[in-house]
């Protein structure tokens, strides 16, 4: 029985092993194409002959893909979204969850149907209201669309606010703390990991987008994204020259949702482990 189980076990770890190399391999070889000092878009081997680190230096000296631009957008974009994104989502949920009020069921059943259909059904009726505004090509018509689709988004931190007991709520108020006083003071400390998790989700779309990004901006190269600039790189006539760029340019933009999260993960364990309710 316990030799059974210890090839269950190695079996087990031999999966686990072939399965992160399969994960990983990708973004080594795209690491190792960012170094690459040979020409051409691929190449029939893995790992470079010679390294430098002009595809990176080339990024930030050039006229024709102005990456550090991009790269400034993206983050302005991301990061006002998020703060955007993430009230908004967390005040409805909250509000669902804890105030009772009329029509409130077939609210959450309409906003369950208008989940199912993806969001760029909805990109020319878009363009053209920001159109009828004078916001395109702007970096401000770029966050009203990422954030506008927030409220609806609130289901997963409802479900998440649903598990915090009302019993708690309940006896803060006889204790005299207003809803002001619960939501700040008992229920926001013990809904960190949601309010990580909105968060991190609500930065990562602008970062990845490419579809609405595009639409909206149109021509306005100053005003790209790095998804909508990196996509540039890959053109027919400039791929060859671009492509190791073009993976420098993956590996930096990786690098600040990597950050984000490592640095957002100790909220979350300090959310689940958190002492509020005392």
């Amino acid at each position: 029985m316990k030799n059974k189980r210890r090839i269950n076990l190695t079996l087990t770890y031999i999966l686990l092993i072939i399965l992160s190399i399969v994960w990983l391999f990708p973004i080594v070889w795209v690491v190792l194409t960012s170094f690459r000092s040979e020409t051409g878009a691929y190449v029939p081997y893995i790992i470079p002959k010679s390294f430098t680190l002009d595809n990176y230096v080339k990024l930030f000296n050039n006229s024709s893909f102005p990456f550090a631009q991009w790269f400034w957008n993206t983050l302005i974009v991301a990061t006002a979204t998020t703060i955007i994104s993430t009230f908004i989502t967390v005040a409805m949920a909250y509000s669902l969850s804890r105030i009772k009020f009329k029509h409130r069921n077939g609210f959450l059943k309409l906003a369950l149907v208008l989940n199912m259909f993806p969001g760029f059904m909805s990109m020319i009726a878009v363009y053209y209201i920001l159109k009828a505004f004078n916001l395109t090509q702007a970096l401000f018509a770029l966050v009203l669309v990422y954030s506008a689709g927030a409220a609806l988004g609130f289901y997963i931190a409802k479900g998440f606010f649903d598990t915090i007991p009302y019993s708690l709520d309940e006896s803060a108020m006889i204790d005299g703390a207003t809803r002001k006083d619960i939501f700040f003071k008992i229920t926001l400390p013990l809904s960190k990991p949601i309010i990580v998790y909105t968060a991190l989700t609500a930065f990562i779309g602008p970062w990845i987008d490419f579809i609405f990004a595009k639409v909206i901006l149109g021509d306005a190269t100053s005003k790209y994204t790095v998804a909508i600039g990196l996509f540039a790189m890959l053109e027919q006539d400039t791929i060859n020259e671009w492509f190791r760029s073009f993976a420098a340019a993956s590996v930096l933009i990786a690098i600040p949702i990597t950050l984000l999260f490592i640095y957002m993960q100790k909220y979350y364990v300090e959310g689940v482990t958190s002492g509020s309710v005392k």
